[in-house]
């Protein structure tokens, strides 16, 4: 498994570097008069205008002396800086200079820097740049981002559901949490659904918990997170076209385990309780059929309407598994449904919970970070679409429509009462390359879901 130190885009202290400054449109004139005359005309000759992610080179005696970046209307999001590392000569290191916001220089230089070189090496190394001083939340916020990001870039033949247990060991190792991995007979009894839904693989699935006691009287979050390595369908086989991208399928547990870890890097206040659930729907003899009924930990019986619906039974366990714990809140995160994509598209991962103090936090929290959430509805007038004949659940709806509030609908069955609990729908990759985002793998949600917990903790703590 990939465990890089994820310092490749970032120089020393000592290293000798060149100012980069970064203005907005509005703010581009005043910059101008405070540049060194010579530096202003060839900016002003050179046609730049600031917009989101231009960058010049202001030429110097012995070579580049100073760049410039632009911010657009500078309204605050990283996005821009992420264009820094591969439009700044290879190899120079860089501080910041005027105008640039220290955390969001750091964030999108960090994130833009990356490439995934498991199977193919970059064609070029990104400009460096030292970090800026009163901003370590934000470089182990990053460094969560790219460690998901690289078990979301694995193929499905590098990470199954025995290697991404192991990348979870490694989180919990790193931390000083502890580790269970749960498989064979003591999944099949304890995570009865987990176990339905891997046993058409040759990859056996199991289910990795972390326990992490950072402050003795901090409240028990649980984090969850689906980690299907690779998604076929099951007997309801996805076209190609649905199958090509299901390597990203665990996403949600990628997401999970890289806000795991910052909060224990950055020693949060609370305890931790994060279980992942590490299968592979296949393509066998031994494969759950439809119209199966399967049992699941709640004692629940749920009828299989459609075999290529098995995140939501992956994540019925762990809810159920979580929810004996008694938890302040349960989170969770999956690459549940194409309905949520068409809802709202690529971007912005669809909120469901069951509490409008967590709604108010992760939503208000995704603003202000510039990684947005939008709520979505867990609307009761649908809940009878789950209703079966055969078993006290479906786990898909009786008609083909709100698909993710189908979803989350069946989820809610495995909450139990009186705890918060928050879905995510992610989709968990950048279809294009844009400054910061890379194509791949995407961890969505995780600093807004980061940033919505530590404004809960005073709110959770009362007067």
């Amino acid at each position: 498994m990939p465990d890089p130190e994820l310092t490749w885009a970032l120089a020393g202290t000592s290293a000798a570097t060149r100012p980069v400054h970064a203005t907005t449109r509005d703010a581009l004139p005043a910059l101008l008069e405070r540049l060194d005359p010579d530096a202003a005309g060839y900016l002003r000759d050179s046609g730049f205008q600031a917009e989101a992610g231009q960058i010049a080179l202001l030429p110097g005696a012995g070579g580049v002396s100073a760049a410039v970046l632009g911010l657009g209307r500078g309204d605050g999001p990283p996005w821009p800086y992420g264009a820094l590392p591969f439009g700044l000569p290879e190899g120079t290191d860089w501080r910041l200079g005027e105008g640039c916001d220290p955390a969001a220089a750091l964030l999108g230089w960090m994130l833009g820097a990356y490439r995934f070189t498991r199977h193919k090496a970059s064609r070029r190394q990104p400009a460096r740049l030292v970090p800026p001083d009163g901003c370590p939340d934000t470089q182990v916020l990053a460094e969560a981002i790219l460690r998901a990001r690289d078990l979301i870039n694995l193929p499905a033949a590098d990470l199954g559901p025995a290697e991404l247990a192991d990348a979870a060991r490694g989180v919990a190792e790193r931390c000083g949490a502890a580790f269970e991995e749960i498989s064979g007979d003591a999944l099949t009894q304890g995570f009865p659904a987990v176990a339905a839904v891997g046993c058409g693989s040759h990859r056996a699935p199991r289910v990795a918990v972390l326990r992490w006691e950072g402050a003795a009287e901090g409240p028990l979050i649980a984090l969850l997170g689906k980690g299907v390595c690779f998604d076929t369908g099951g007997l309801d086989l996805k076209s190609p076209d649905g199958m090509k991208r299901m390597k990203k399928d665990m996403g949600g547990a990628a997401i999970i385990l890289g806000l795991a870890e910052a909060l224990m890097r950055l020693q949060a206040p609370i305890r931790l309780l994060v279980a992942i659930g590490a299968v592979e729907n296949a393509v066998s003899p031994t494969a759950m059929r439809p119209l199966d009924v399967l049992r699941t930990r709640a004692g629940l019986t749920v009828e299989v309407g459609n075999t290529d619906a098995e995140g939501r039974l992956v994540l019925a366990d762990l809810l159920a598994f979580a929810g004996e714990q008694r938890p302040r809140v349960m989170i969770d995160a999956a690459t549940l449904t194409g309905a949520a994509r068409v809802a709202l598209g690529p971007d912005l991962p669809a909120l469901f919970t069951n509490s409008e103090t967590v709604a108010s936090a992760l939503s208000a929290a995704g603003e202000a970070c510039h990684d947005p959430l939008w709520r979505l509805p867990l609307h009761e007038g649908y809940a009878s679409w789950l209703d079966s004949s055969a078993a006290d659940i479906n786990n898909i709806g009786s008609r083909p429509m709100a698909g993710s509030v189908v979803a989350a609908l069946f989820l809610r069955h495995f909450v139990p009462d009186g705890i918060e609990w928050a879905h995510l729908d992610v989709y968990a990759w950048n279809d294009s390359a844009r400054p910061g985002r890379p194509e791949g793998g995407e961890a969505m949600g995780l600093r807004a879901l980061y940033a919505g917990l530590m404004a809960l903790l005073p709110v959770w703590a009362g007067p």
